[in-house]
């Protein structure tokens, strides 16, 4: 089992930056491949980022390639994702989650979720 709590969401204005934090536990948080998904109202669900158990792979949806960092700290059993640039269109919920699965990108691969931060980017 494993337990994210996410923090870090807020009101930012168009081209601010923000950096959202997902604290883990439970045995298996070191060894898992983490992410960050969003969801937008109305909108399906989307991979943002992941990186791997070890933090030497990151991935990236195209849409935030050269805005957004993941990195993860597991002696702090901590995941980050380090948002500049932002534009309105990254406006949604933003959830971190574990995966067993090595460097997933789909949802349906990861079976533990936080319960979302709220990022709102004012044009």
């Amino acid at each position: 089992q494993v337990q994210l709590v996410e923090s870090g969401g807020g009101l930012v204005q168009a081209g601010g930056s923000l950096r959202l934090s997902c604290a883990g536990s439970g045995r298996t948080f070191n060894s898992a491949t983490l992410g960050w998904f969003r969801q937008a109202p109305g909108k399906e669900r989307e991979f943002v980022a992941a990186i791997s158990w070890g933090g030497g792979s990151t991935d990236y949806a195209d849409s935030v390639k050269g805005r957004f960092t993941i990195s993860r700290d597991n002696a702090k059993n901590t995941v980050y994702v380090q948002m500049d640039s932002l534009k309105s269109a990254d406006t949604a919920v933003y959830y971190c989650a574990a995966s067993s699965k090595v460097m997933a990108t789909r949802s349906r691969d990861y079976a533990y979720w936080g319960q979302g931060t709220q990022v709102t980017v004012s044009s």
